[in-house]
């Protein structure tokens, strides 16, 4: 009976093989110029973009085109013997020519670097600034318009139009083949972070719901000039919901007729027309975020300053022409520092 043979690589490639191999431990006269195989090929740096279905034969032969290595075969062989010529990764790999043929092959087999585009979002910036922000890093404007819009992705959002408030102000490094989608569910995962038990503890505290505790964080943010106001802008918003006064934001009303804040003309009426989101129309806190706060302006809102070093509620503020924040508790203070720095 005729027995089967298991498939393999015939008898003639295993032996060759072997051949080569013993050249290449040091074996025959052949040794001197084996072991120049295994040095240095004296290449610039190269950055190695390994693609899907790329195969380390061509990526051998690239990386001997490109002087990292003297011979592509060499490198096959090298892998095969160590049992890493299947570990190639699909992203970068930073080589050199001025690394030994087994350090070569050593990177291959690790971790590639995977390509990555940075999209830096603002703190205090709107949604309908975004899109340009992520087609000027390379992405469809567009698409991320429409992800923008689907509110489903938070669980704090709400009856609104889009994600306004709740994508967090940040540096971003995505895949250059990232969905649109994927990339605003990111930028909301990063603000839901925010929501700790504590924080939203502090929130409740204050008779904020999360929602509501966005909403007056993007007022501080709008109406800051550094940091430092934060926690004086806060403690004035806060007082004034306490005592039922009208939040008076000029920010708000500049959101609400969809305008950036230096459009605002009182000449024309804009103060006196009446939107959801005016604070000088109606009481209360606006019927949504006015922009994207970032994290100093949603912790001011925890740990606001309430109170004059006289001991009496702060109830007005101002930034006088010195660049300086003025607050005060009587409209007659706030006239006569408006009067003074203004």
């Amino acid at each position: 009976m005729t027995r089967l043979r298991k498939p393999g690589a015939p008898l003639w490639v295993k032996l060759l093989l072997g051949l080569v191999l013993l050249v290449l431990l040091g074996a025959g006269g052949g040794a001197l110029y084996v072991r120049s195989l295994l040095q240095p090929a004296g290449g610039a740096p190269y950055t190695l973009e390994v693609k899907p279905g790329d195969t380390l034969a061509r990526v051998a032969a690239t990386l001997q085109g490109k002087g990292i290595v003297k011979n592509a075969d060499a490198l096959r062989l090298y892998m095969r013997r160590e049992g890493t010529a299947g570990g190639l990764k699909e992203g970068l790999y930073d080589l050199s020519g001025q690394l030994t043929l087994a350090q070569v092959a050593d990177k291959l087999a690790g971790p590639a670097r995977i390509p990555t585009v940075s999209v830096t979002i603002p703190e205090g910036r709107r949604i309908k600034d975004l899109p340009a922000i992520f087609q000027k890093a390379g992405f469809d404007g567009a698409a991320i318009a429409a992800a923008l819009k689907d509110t489903g992705l938070s669980r704090h959002a709400g009856q609104q139009p889009n994600l306004e408030g709740f994508v967090f102000p940040a540096t971003y490094d995505f895949r250059p083949a990232e969905t649109p989608r994927k990339m605003v569910q990111t930028l909301v995962t990063r603000m839901e972070s925010e929501f700790t038990p504590a924080n939203v503890s502090k929130a409740q505290a204050l008779g904020l719901g999360v929602r509501d505790w966005v909403v007056l964080a993007s007022m501080v943010q709008a109406e800051a000039a550094n940091n430092g106001e934060m926690p004086l802008i806060a403690g004035v918003f806060l007082n004034r919901l306490k005592v039922g006064m009208t939040l008076g934001s000029d920010p708000t009303v500049a959101y609400g007729l969809g305008k950036d804040l230096p459009q605002l003309d009182r000449s024309a009426g804009d103060f006196t027309r009446d939107t959801p989101y005016s604070t000088y129309t109606r009481v209360g806190l606006p019927a949504g975020p006015i922009n994207n706060p970032g994290q100093a302006a949603l912790l001011a809102v925890l740990s606001p300053q309430r109170t004059l070093g006289d001991g009496r509620q702060a109830l007005y503020f101002l930034h006088g022409r010195d660049r300086k924040i003025y607050v005060n508790h009587t409209f007659a203070e706030h006239n006569r520092d408006n009067a003074l720095h203004r």
